[in-house]
């Protein structure tokens, strides 16, 4: 497991992830970094006010779609069967479409365990969403 280095611009790496995520991702309605290991959400931006139980239930969903009891079995199924010996996991982005948004979750790639969230209108070009969120992943490199 990769150890996030928290040095004094961390916070300040997280907050400007968020902010180019929310400017520069297509129909986004709001952007989020969580914090897998610690099960908490790191920064978010968004146009509407939600419920805060609603915000703090996000690291835990988010927790539960790559590193959920299931989900690991599944990995270490496939990492044992290729004889791969890494830590770093299979699932790296996950897309999920509700009634009206689309979310992307994708992890980081150096901190496997923060994960950056988008959420979008439904009417969002999905290619254009993956293309746009991983530059800006790949800029943040957190």
């Amino acid at each position: 497991m990769a150890t996030k280095r928290m040095t004094p611009g961390f916070s300040d790496q997280v907050m400007g992830l968020v902010k180019s995520l929310r400017t520069d991702a297509p129909d986004c309605v709001a952007s989020g970094v969580v914090d897998m290991s610690t099960g908490m959400l790191l920064s978010y931006e968004t146009v509407d006010n939600h419920p805060p139980e609603v915000l703090d239930l996000l690291a835990g969903a988010t927790l539960d779609l790559f590193q959920g009891r299931t989900v690991v079995m599944i990995e270490d199924v496939f990492k044992e069967r290729r004889g791969v010996q890494s830590e770093n996991h299979f699932f790296q982005e996950i897309l999920v479409n509700s009634e009206n948004l689309t979310h992307l979750f994708v992890r980081m790639t150096e901190q496997q365990d923060v994960v950056a969230v988008v959420v979008c209108r439904k009417s969002v070009n999905v290619g254009m969403l993956f293309a746009q969120v991983r530059r800006v992943v790949r800029e943040y490199r957190l």
